[in-house]
């Protein structure tokens, strides 16, 4: 990140990570707390934090569970990637950076960890940016197929149940990593070049089984940590939003067009939808813009 104001990058310790992140703009600003996805890192944030930082905020960045700099703690510790897993973990890095109440927002798995915290947690967090609604995973229904055009985009999700996909995303990681890119960000010109800034982070030793099991976790088709079952629980239950929330629906997604206005009776907190047309499953780095005004927007609710 290269906003105005204080830019470091930095360490903390949770019960269970060393989590990795980048942070930006005043120490005493408001805070928001933003989370890439698969395949992305915290490169997908320079642009809206340096809009951010402009405005007074300040912002943290961290690089998810298998990605980047971060590390698990041990070598028990199970690398998992599944919902609960990523919920717990924003809600770690609050505790660890003393961050009482933040902003949370992401999209693809950070979407859904910050949409985790604002459902089980909304005293920590004052508004919520998700792309394409509400992201916490119905893993009960996970078995319904889709129509065959939607099961076709997701053909990622297949291979990983599979041992090939394990050795294909091992061996291929940039190849298959960056084809998901293209393929789900079809408008974006860019997409080929700004791959390679990110490409790094996803040779962190962890990445693989990480990614693998979020997958087949999602799927029923392995078992989770038993340290997130309560939270697990929980989210089975679909729990409602009840903080002030703005859903950016990218329009031009490879995996199909968002329409978080099913997701509406969800947010009983606020509830405001923004369509990116021509947008695809990378908002923060294909619409920075778009993105930021939405976190100053939320953040204003406070």
């Amino acid at each position: 990140m290269d906003p105005s104001g204080v830019n470091k990058s930095g360490t903390v310790s949770t019960p269970v990570l060393d989590i990795a992140y980048d942070a930006a703009g005043p120490a005493d600003g408001p805070t928001a707390v933003l989370l890439h996805g698969f395949p992305y890192d915290v490169r997908c944030y320079d642009e809206v934090a340096s809009v951010l930082a402009d405005a007074g905020m300040r912002v943290v960045a961290p690089y998810l569970r298998g990605f980047g700099p971060t590390r698990y703690r041990s070598a028990d510790i199970m690398r998992s990637g599944q919902q609960g897993a990523l919920g717990q973990d924003l809600l770690d890095l609050l505790d660890a950076l003393e961050i009482e109440r933040a902003v949370v927002g992401g999209f693809d798995w950070g979407g859904r960890a910050a949409c985790i915290a604002a459902a089980v947690a909304p005293e920590r967090v004052t508004g919520l940016v998700t792309v394409g609604g509400y992201n916490i995973q119905d893993i009960a229904r996970s078995a319904e197929p889709a129509p065959p055009e939607a099961e076709s985009a997701a053909w990622y999700t297949h291979y990983f149940l599979t041992d090939r996909g394990r050795a294909g995303l091992e061996r291929y990681t940039d190849e298959l990593c960056g084809l998901l890119w293209r393929q789900w960000s079809p408008t974006w010109t860019n997409c080929a070049a700004t791959f390679a800034a990110t490409s790094p982070s996803l040779h962190n030793p962890d990445f693989v089984s990480t990614v693998i099991h979020s997958y087949q976790h999602r799927r029923g088709a392995a078992a989770g940590d038993p340290r997130y079952d309560h939270l697990e629980k929980l989210l089975a239950t679909t729990p409602a939003i009840t903080v002030p929330t703005i859903a950016l629906d990218a329009l031009a997604d490879g995996l199909g067009a968002d329409d978080s206005s099913v997701d509406e009776p969800l947010f009983i907190g606020g509830f405001d939808r923004r369509e990116l047309p021509g947008i695809g499953h990378n908002p923060p780095q294909e619409a920075p813009e778009a993105f930021a005004r939405a976190v100053l927007d939320v953040a204003a609710f406070e």
